[in-house]
């Protein structure tokens, strides 16, 4: 098949996501347990496409579970985001060496 058709099945499919909901919802909706859980939805599919990634990103899960345990603590005590991912890639690296 032509890339063309790939990438034209991805526009289509892509915008079908986003307009469905405009056209099926139109009302507001009333439901508190629907939109609570409309609410937690992007954060639940955030964390299942990160947290594989972050324990096979190293290809050693010991050395990735030491730079998520890094991560999760300096996170914690509400260090800036730059300084918890370059400390947690640190860790994972400098275990990855010992390791």
């Amino acid at each position: 098949m032509s890339i063309a058709i790939y990438i034209a099945v991805m526009a289509v499919v892509t915008y079908l996501i986003r307009m469905l909901p405009f056209t099926l919802f139109r009302k507001k909706i009333n439901s508190r347990f629907i939109r609570s859980f409309l609410y937690y939805i992007p954060y639940a599919v955030l964390a299942a496409m990160t947290i594989p990634a972050i324990f096979y990103a190293t290809g050693n899960v010991l050395t990735s579970v030491i730079g998520a345990v890094v991560a999760v603590i300096l996170a914690y005590f509400k260090l800036p985001l730059i300084v918890v991912a370059l400390a947690a890639s640190a860790a994972a690296l400098l275990a990855g060496f010992i390791f």
